[in-house]
């Protein structure tokens, strides 16, 4: 299993109908890609303040490296990318084997 890991600062304009949608297509994900396991989505409420700006993270599972190389050319995955990319201000992305 591999998990993909996103940790993300949305700039500070963009409105919470927007973040919403963002969230609605990630989670709509393991319907559309063979190999997407699971997506989950938070929101940061660490009482540490040591998250430098960045609010919300998504988890994605997938299946085996097949999942993963299912998922980044999809198209599925290049629409959400469409929406998703101009809303940011800055992302950590960060993949490891379960």
């Amino acid at each position: 299993m591999i998990r993909h890991m996103l940790l993300i600062k949305f700039r500070s304009s963009v409105q919470s109908s927007e973040i919403e949608n963002v969230k609605n297509l990630f989670e709509k994900m393991p319907e559309k890609v063979k190999g997407v396991e699971s997506v989950e989505w938070g929101l940061n409420d660490s009482p540490e303040g040591k998250n430098e700006g960045f609010t919300h993270a998504v988890l994605m599972s997938f299946e085996n490296e097949q999942g993963r190389q299912n998922y980044l050319p999809h198209p599925e995955h290049d629409s959400l990318k469409e929406v998703f990319l101009p809303l940011l201000d800055d992302i950590i992305v960060f993949d490891y084997q379960v």
